[in-house]
């Protein structure tokens, strides 16, 4: 009985009053992030029915910050509850306010480079999925921006934290000023290539998703992400080449991905007992050519006879598609040599291929020769 009245005594009632507080702040830190978690994802399904880009990124962007947010604060006050109950100087008020500020400046940082990066992410997908004729943006300079404004959210929040934690920034600006000197000498190679990455964000010669290819070196290949140091290049054997920035302030580049057509140029001949049939062979050519769907008749269209080559008569085509992809490009090609397979036979000629005439007196040397070298 001596035991039960000491355990319901007013000293053991007061001992245990802190600690209810704190299981109540606890309580209602969970509780209140359940009822955010899930006003949240009520209001992104209703936001998620409409077609704007911008209320979608910002819910998903402040799940993570919210959700961080109110279980921290809810941390500070227990622990500014346990002040007066626990001698510790890390639990000191001034503490506790710094902690409270890098707090929100943190999770206002992430939630602002979240944010960006959501934005990012859905303009690449409506990229990808609207025809290239109805997009405002490219991946490329969507993806330069958000790197950009990262960059500046991140500087942004270092700016305002110093302070907070004691840091004068205009003594951090003078030792950067004499600091930033021995930085550049020491990284020469990645200034090079960081102001190679904006020059390709301003001069735009490639973007994401295009096929370049340089004369000067053994670069080819589809362009998969540009970056402030270097560029990542996949081959058509699907191998990645990372390639510096700087290097393409150096090299000439060509980009095939942005011709306004394909080009066919081929040389055909016929045998030289054709010849009477070369004028009305080309003709049909010629009107072949000009008929077919899709070959670009705004485009250069020659088909004449050329030249009296070793073994045929030689005619040349040059003309241009109207397609630019490779494989439609082959299809048109391969379409336009059977058609002039057909009209060459139709004339009653024939392809020419390497052949030699040897008259009775040559034939003779030439056996005479081979005999003598048989004894």
């Amino acid at each position: 009985m001596d035991s039960i009245a000491e355990l319901f005594s007013l000293e053991t009632l007061s001992s245990l009053g802190w600690e209810v507080e704190l299981f109540v702040v606890v309580t209602l830190t969970l509780v209140a992030r359940i009822i955010a978690m899930r006003f949240l994802s009520v209001m992104e399904r209703q936001f998620a029915k409409t077609s704007n880009t911008w209320d979608d990124a910002l819910f998903e962007a402040a799940r993570t910050p919210l959700s961080w947010f109110i279980l921290i604060m809810g941390l500070l006050w227990a622990v500014d509850i346990s002040e007066g109950y626990v001698d510790l100087a890390l639990f000191a008020e001034a503490n506790l306010n710094t902690a409270r500020q890098l707090t929100l400046i943190t999770l206002t940082m992430l939630f602002f480079w979240r944010f960006i990066t959501e934005v990012e992410r859905s303009l690449i997908k409506k990229f990808d999925a609207a025809p290239a004729e109805e997009n405002r943006i490219d991946p490329t300079t969507a993806s330069a921006l958000a790197k950009l404004l990262r960059l500046s959210v991140v500087i942004s929040a270092a700016l305002i934290a110093l302070p907070t934690l004691g840091i004068e920034i205009t003594a951090l600006l003078a030792f950067g000023g004499v600091g930033g000197i021995a930085i550049g000498f020491a990284a020469q190679d990645l200034l090079a290539n960081f102001f190679g990455g904006l020059m390709i964000y301003l001069d735009r010669p490639f973007a994401i998703g295009d096929w370049i290819r340089s004369p000067d070196r053994e670069i080819e290949g589809t362009v998969e992400h540009i970056g402030w140091r270097l560029t990542v290049v996949r081959t058509f054997d699907k191998r990645p080449l990372y390639i510096p920035n700087s290097v393409f302030t150096k090299l000439a580049l060509e980009n095939p991905s942005r011709m306004k057509n394909r080009r066919i140029k081929q040389t055909i001949g016929i045998r030289y007992k054709d010849a009477d049939k070369m004028a009305a062979i080309v003709s049909d050519v010629k009107a072949m050519l000009t008929a077919h769907p899709d070959i670009d008749t705004s485009q250069t269209l020659i088909v004449n006879f050329d030249t009296y080559g070793a073994s045929s008569l030689d005619f040349f085509i040059y003309t241009f598609t109207k397609t630019v992809n490779w494989i439609e490009f082959h299809k048109v090609k391969e379409d336009v040599l059977l058609k002039i397979i057909d009209i060459v036979h139709s004339h009653g000629a024939d392809f020419a291929f390497p052949t030699r005439t040897l008259d009775g007196l040559e034939v003779l040397r030439q056996g005479a020769s081979q005999g003598g070298a048989a004894d």
